[in-house]
């Protein structure tokens, strides 16, 4: 079987540091990109590319030119980097919103942009966006920026499967289930939480399965469809 080329953001810690590992541990070649450095994962046999602050585009397009000059083709590109507050109407800090927006929606879409010159027909790019940014799931309201950050990452990954869709790459917009990281820390403990190494396995087994058929959708980490 053929070993997988997979470039992963987000890869200091949680999701997508677990992502790495056992995507690595089943052989495939991953390039773990991070917003400071990760020894652990350079020790454990990985390419790790330091100083990936997808809010940047000279950062951004400084890997590009990296890959591209070492001849890297992506079979996968995954964009898990992220950041989570909370806040609640009344006393939204807009300045928060807009570094959300920044890291959670237009993240994704630099990095793709910058790297789309590496990806091909059969590539996949899966973007990790979350369920609260669900318009059809929200029954609470709350967490603005949050929310409507990850609502823009749906969009802007829907948008990037009918552009990408024509070159055979295939996108799809990934919710990981509700995982204890660094992130989360501040939530009430007694929700159902999972491990980042859980929510990485359905990760993987998602863009394992990705198709152009079954591109352009929401899906849990599980499985399951979700609603816009």
């Amino acid at each position: 079987m053929k070993m997988a080329r997979i470039l992963i953001t987000g890869c200091d810690r949680g999701i997508g540091r677990a992502m790495c590992l056992q995507l690595h541990a089943r052989g495939e070649e991953v390039i773990a990109a991070c917003l400071t450095d990760s020894e652990e994962l350079r020790e454990s046999g990985l390419r790790v590319e330091p100083h990936v602050d997808v809010t940047e585009d000279d950062a951004v397009r400084r890997l590009a030119e990296r890959l591209t000059a070492d001849g890297v083709r992506l079979d996968w590109l995954v964009s898990v980097a992220g950041v989570l507050g909370v806040d609640e109407f009344g006393s939204i800090a807009f300045d928060d919103m807009r570094r959300q927006f920044e890291i959670n929606a237009l993240g994704p879409l630099r990095l793709v942009q910058a790297l789309s010159d590496r990806l091909g027909d059969g590539s996949k790019v899966g973007i990790v966006t979350s369920r609260v940014g669900s318009l059809g799931d929200n029954s609470t309201g709350g967490m603005y920026a949050y929310r409507a950050s990850k609502a823009a990452a749906n969009m802007i990954g829907l948008n990037l499967h009918h552009d990408l869709k024509a070159r055979g790459v295939a996108v799809l917009m990934l919710h990981p289930g509700l995982v204890a990281t660094d992130l989360t820390k501040d939530f009430p403990r007694d929700l159902p939480w999972i491990k980042p190494d859980e929510a990485a396995a359905g990760l993987i087994q998602n863009m394992d399965e990705l198709t152009l058929e079954t591109a352009g959708r929401f899906r849990h980490a599980n499985g399951e469809d979700l609603p816009w």
